[in-house]
């Protein structure tokens, strides 16, 4: 008899900002599978389960062992940080289910994403349109990670960056900085966050013009404003329209 696989957004990291049904999953589960990191920050409800913790570009092999405990009647849980379907482990999982021409019984639970938790602490920065673009060319070429931004910045999008800068990867965002610059002013409001809602959280708002690319890391999610956003009272705020259709004084 076959188990079910459930594929669990954690959030940033904070245990408030977990949904309940994520919390839930887990502790139905058997088993817990993950990147190391992530295993951390939910280990407080992974007593007397199995646990598979490994460390990163394993997202494969964890698909691989998570199917198979579920299809050998396990209940399994693989926890992804943020929302399991962006950029976490929903894509490999099915992805190796259509590959392997199998078929299993999964629930998606979706949870805060990076994106979501850093345009919180920045105030309303993605109240219109945005793209969100990984700058890791682990998986996607360079060529072809430019060649998004470049659309993103044409057609004025919010840029939500994933992944923005690595030790190996040290000079990709100040390209991205160039590219934007080519069709947003100087003045435009960018916003860096670091551990949304996790110890060390750090929240900082600049400008286009004074970004300095060697503040953001693997731990940074970064929003770059469209060119009608801007600051009030230290927020980003990327306006919807409402003030061309009504009156917003009061």
């Amino acid at each position: 008899m076959q188990g079910k696989l459930y594929l669990v957004g954690i959030g940033p990291g904070s245990r408030e900002h977990t949904t309940r049904r994520a919390v839930e999953a887990i502790r139905e589960s058997d088993v817990v599978v993950g990147y190391t990191t992530y295993l951390r920050l939910v280990e407080d409800l992974l007593s007397g389960k199995e646990v598979l913790a490994s460390g990163m570009r394993r997202e494969v092999e964890r698909a691989r062992q998570a199917v198979e405990l579920a299809l050998g009647g396990k209940k399994v849980a693989i926890v992804s940080s943020g929302d399991s379907g962006i950029y976490g482990m929903a894509s490999a999982v099915f992805e190796y289910l259509a590959e392997n021409r199998l078929e299993l019984e999964v629930e998606v639970v979706p949870g805060v994403t990076s994106a979501l938790a850093a345009a919180a602490l920045l105030g309303a920065p993605l109240g219109n349109d945005f793209a969100v673009i990984s700058l890791s060319d682990l998986l996607v070429p360079w060529q072809e990670i430019e060649r998004r931004v470049e659309l993103a910045a044409e057609g004025d999008f919010v840029i939500v960056l994933y992944n923005p800068r690595s030790s190996r990867r040290d000079w990709q965002l100040g390209r991205v900085r160039e590219i934007v610059l080519e069709h947003r002013p100087q003045a435009t409001p960018v916003g860096l966050v670091r551990n949304a809602y996790r110890d060390g959280c750090a929240v900082e708002v600049t400008t286009l013009r004074e970004m300095n690319p060697a503040k953001a890391d693997m731990l940074t999610t970064l929003i770059i404003g469209s060119s009608r956003s801007f600051v009030y009272a230290g927020r980003i705020i990327t306006p919807r329209g409402y003030r061309s259709k009504y009156s917003m004084r009061g």
